[in-house]
């Protein structure tokens, strides 16, 4: 259902208020250059920061502005079942696509605990649900084993998968098949996970070079291997970069450089360190971006 080159859009502050005309004006840039789809208030979004009332606002405004156009999904995950229901709800309403919903964080659920939650929620919203493993920020890896369970659940389409492990990856298409659509979560492996059966990424390299993005994804589906792997290749060092510290730290910077938003962060998030700055500002001007 959901393919492509996703942005994981960031969420541009201003004075401490989210920038909704600079919202508005990535969101064109991104349409303008391919992108296949908007995700807002994902841990790109700063979603950890924003109150429930400016969550709302962002998927409201997304929705409003994007038209159609693309699919939105919103970001409606929490370490809480119920305010996840609540969110999802809530972007049902607004009129979002479908919604991305990170595995509870903190708490650390059981296997069992993580299948009962998104089965919760998919029973409770009927609204397209992408799972969002990503065990680096929640410290708890979601296994294939319950993936294939979850992937028969109505409403459950897909899994945006940010273990870091190909193999993962490709268990997950192995098992489920057509009933589950595999997207990168990390934007390094989104060539390897197309190879064993992704369909696409959401990505945190799309709020910077979206046209390349959207570009080497659209080759690899067009069996244009050796396109996909040039492009895979000139981006790498922009992979990289943007993971230079917590995410969104470089990636808001970058947007800042390019004269796209004010690269406000909300603490305890805080600006860049000199040298990683300098080691970021070094990458964009090699990769013609600033």
């Amino acid at each position: 259902m959901f393919t492509g080159a996703l942005v994981a859009i960031v969420t541009p502050f201003r004075n401490g208020k989210v920038d909704e005309r600079a919202f508005g004006d990535l969101i064109e840039w991104q349409l303008a250059n391919g992108t296949s789809g908007i995700v807002p208030c994902g841990t790109t979004g700063e979603s950890a920061t924003l109150s429930h009332q400016e969550h709302h606002r962002v998927i409201e405004l997304a929705v409003e502005i994007v038209s159609r156009r693309v699919p939105v999904i919103a970001g409606t995950g929490s370490n809480s079942t119920e305010e996840a229901v609540s969110l999802t709800k809530h972007a049902k309403q607004a009129g979002a696509d479908g919604a991305l919903i990170i595995t509870p964080y903190y708490n650390k659920p059981t296997q069992e605990g993580l299948y009962r939650h998104y089965k919760m929620i998919a029973e409770s919203v009927d609204l397209p649900q992408v799972l969002y493993n990503i065990p680096g920020r929640t410290g708890v890896n979601m296994l294939p084993s319950t993936v294939a369970r979850l992937c028969g659940v109505p409403n459950i389409v897909g899994i945006k998968e940010g273990s870091g492990s190909v193999q993962q990856a490709s268990e997950i298409a192995s098992i489920c098949g057509d009933r589950m659509t595999v997207l990168a979560g990390d934007d390094a492996l989104t060539l390897p996970m197309m190879a064993v059966g992704g369909k696409g990424v959401i990505s945190v390299t799309s709020n910077i070079a979206p046209s390349e993005m959207a570009q080497l994804v659209k080759a690899f589906l067009e069996r244009r291997i050796d396109d996909a792997r040039r492009i895979h290749f000139k981006l790498s060092p922009l992979f990289s970069a943007l993971f230079y510290e917590t995410n969104p730290i470089p990636v808001k910077t970058a947007l800042g450089m390019m004269g796209k938003i004010d690269p406000e962060l909300r603490l305890p998030l805080c600006a860049m360190a000199t040298e990683t700055k300098d080691q970021l500002t070094r990458v964009l001007k090699d990769s013609g971006l600033i």
